[in-house]
């Protein structure tokens, strides 16, 4: 049961907003100064949300907050309240803003300077506004009190204008509460009344919060609050902050099989994937020549990648989870992930597959309770093995594959006839996504350094190599490859390049062979030479991802992610000039951990050194636990990159 005292305090002023300042007064006088805080920018005093929900689903939302000024970075973020909104799907009003002074004065902002402006968009424009008052000049000590109502939900969908508050999932609630923020909250409360002919599910996640359960008239109220949270301190290419962060998940959703077959259902009754003679004709067209199933399931699904530009404009009528109707979408050739996921489906089924829409959360978890945790919309397909196999035509243009492995691990929720539970993508095997750097060169008594490199690649790593030539003007191709030479060696001759066909990502994977001499390649000083051998200084260092991670962290207490699973082969014989003594050759490394390993050394070959390394990389997403082993990975290759040749001759 939550306690009486302060919480009961915050429930009922923020659930009456029209309430006395006196007790606000009193809650500044016991909060003490910044001392306490000496990190932050901000005090959040409290955040309370009181939701009540009606049997179609529609919520009335109020929310409270007393936030107080620590310092003057945070008086200058907290000099304008701001609230996003689309007026497609929710309506939003600023009830009230008060500034307390550490004089104790008070100042009431004049509500008729609000002003509501096109929120700034890049990429997709579907019309969503913000709502902002300035505050105005503030100094550390002051506090900013704001209650704000809202009804409505996040996604649009289809509806006549006097039901376009009420949620997709008719009759249903959900909520995601983040318990967590960049700012320390004292008090953090939310409340939801729900219809007594409703069943709430909901749990509570990355930590605890007190709870009630009461009846009120025909309404059952939920009560959650937690005190004293503290901003958690981020490490480097961590996880999501919701992955690992309190929060509170709440659905009247039974499980994910109603959304799965609701979200089918929604999509077949708009008519959504029915294709016209003109989208068959096109499929016809493209799939002439195709030698089996799969074929014909890469051609539809990198016509739709690469010939539907990204691009989000308002449409009207399907924004949100119905998908836009296939024809829309073929004759304006631009949408977002939804349109080019329907399209897609669009054309496998005038190609006679069974095909269907499915939603996945790009960037974070998805939780168990049937919350809709989702961002990105993308394709599956049924084939003759009977299995749904997953496609991606927004994540995979100009890529070698035709689910993007950027997001393995990830959950999604397909909607299907017969409805589906939340799946997640497996793990993909770190050769699928190879690196292979082979070398061979002449080193000359003089330093000079003439030879040539070979460098392969497939899956993600294939898509990161090709971008030197996909996302450039031809005539900078040369000297895209040249950088990678200079960047170590500013005196390097780059004297042939010679590359697959970049278009022709399908037909084979990247291939890049660089002809080069490098003068003083080696530092010669007397009669002894120091070099270390080009592909283990780092050449192409930038697209292998594992070597973008600073291994200084110790320890990590969260999870943490990479672009991708994959393994690097990198192999480079050095034909040697006649030398006396081997005065140093760095020592082999060998390090094995279940999710990451290396193998690599030095191999002396009558007049030849041979250097080799293998590094596997085996997930995109790892557990704390995994950082030892990908840590000393990383270390292992940049060893050798630190650590020179030398040779007496």
């Amino acid at each position: 049961m939550i306690k009486q005292s302060l919480v009961f305090l915050i429930l009922t002023t923020i659930f009456w907003p029209c309430v006395a300042q006196e007790p606000i007064k009193d809650l500044l006088k016991k909060e003490e100064s910044s001392n306490n805080y000496p990190n932050d920018n901000e005090l959040i005093l409290f955040d309370s949300t009181k939701v009540d929900m009606q049997e179609s689903g529609l919520t009335y939302v109020w929310s409270h907050t007393l936030t107080k000024v620590l310092n003057s970075k945070g008086a200058l973020d907290l000099n304008v309240v701001k609230f996003g909104y689309d007026p497609q799907s929710a309506f939003v009003e600023i009830k009230k803003a008060i500034i307390y002074k550490k004089n104790g004065n008070t100042i009431e902002l004049d509500l008729q300077r609000i002003m509501d402006y096109p929120a700034p968009a890049r990429a997709i424009y579907w019309g969503a506004r913000e709502k902002m008052l300035e505050v105005g000049h503030l100094e550390p000590g002051d506090a900013v009190e704001v209650v704000m109502f809202r009804k409505g939900f996040t996604y649009a969908l289809l509806g006549s204008d006097d039901e376009k508050y009420i949620p997709p999932m008719r009759g249903h609630f959900y909520d995601i509460v983040e318990f967590f923020g960049p700012n320390p909250i004292k008090n953090k409360v939310y409340q939801v009344k729900i219809p007594k002919g409703k069943q709430l599910q909901y749990e509570f996640y990355n930590g605890e919060a007190q709870s009630s359960c009461l009846l009120e008239r025909e309404k059952v109220v939920y009560t959650f609050s937690k005190k004293d949270i503290l901003p958690i301190p981020s490490e480097p290419r961590m996880v999501a902050l919701s992955d690992v962060a309190p929060k509170l998940l709440l659905s009247t959703s039974p499980d994910w099989y109603s959304k799965s077959t609701w979200f089918f259902s929604v999509n077949e009754d708009f008519g959504s994937f029915n294709f016209t003679p003109e989208i068959k004709a096109k499929v016809d067209d493209i799939l002439k020549g195709a030698i089996d199933e799969m074929d014909s399931v890469s051609r539809l699904t990198h016509w739709c990648a690469d010939e539907i530009r990204y691009s989000g404009i308002s449409m009207g009528c399907g924004e949100g989870f119905t998908l836009h109707k296939g024809a829309m979408t073929f004759t304006d050739r631009c949408g977002v992930c939804k349109d080019k996921a329907g399209m897609l489906i669009t054309m496998l089924r005038a190609a006679g597959f069974k095909s269907y829409p499915a939603m996945t959360m790009a960037g974070s978890r998805i939780d168990y309770i049937p919350a809709d945790q989702f961002n990105h919309c993308v394709t599956v397909v049924k084939l003759k093995d009977g299995k749904y196999h997953l496609l991606d035509p927004t994540w995979v243009p100009f890529l070698r594959e035709l689910w993007s492995s950027a997001e393995q691990q990830q959950q999604y929720l397909m909607g299907v006839p017969e409805g589906a539970d939340l799946g997640t993508t497996p793990v993909s095997d770190p050769n699928n996504h190879y690196v292979k750097i082979n070398g061979k060169a002449i080193l000359q008594s003089n330093g000079t350094l003439a030879g040539q490199i070979l460098i392969t690649a497939e899956g993600q790593s294939d898509a990161a190599i090709r971008s030197i030539f996909r996302y450039s003007p031809k005539q900078n191709w040369y000297q895209n490859v040249e950088r990678e030479l200079l960047r170590i060696w500013p005196q390097a001759k780059v004297t042939g390049v010679n590359y697959s066909d970049p278009d022709d990502y399908l037909g084979a994977n990247i291939r890049v062979t660089i002809d080069y001499i490098i003068p003083e390649f080696a530092l010669v000083s007397g009669n002894t030479l120091m070099f270390t051998p080009l592909t283990a200084a780092g050449i192409f260092k930038s697209y292998q991802g594992q070597l973008s991670f600073e291994t200084g962290l110790k320890e990590r207490k969260y999870p943490f992610r990479d672009r991708c699973s994959r393994s690097v082969e990198i192999n480079e014989s050095i034909v040697l000039p006649e030398y006396k003594t081997m005065l140093r050759i760095p020592e082999n490394a060998e390090c094995h951990g279940d999710a990451a390993s290396f193998k690599g050394g030095y191999e002396l070959k009558q007049n030849q050194l041979v250097f080799h390394e293998t590094a596997i990389l085996g997930k995109r997403i790892y557990e704390a636990t995994d950082w030892p082993a990908f840590k000393a990975v990383v270390e292992a290759q940049n060893k050798y990159s630190e650590k020179p040749v030398i040779i007496e001759l």
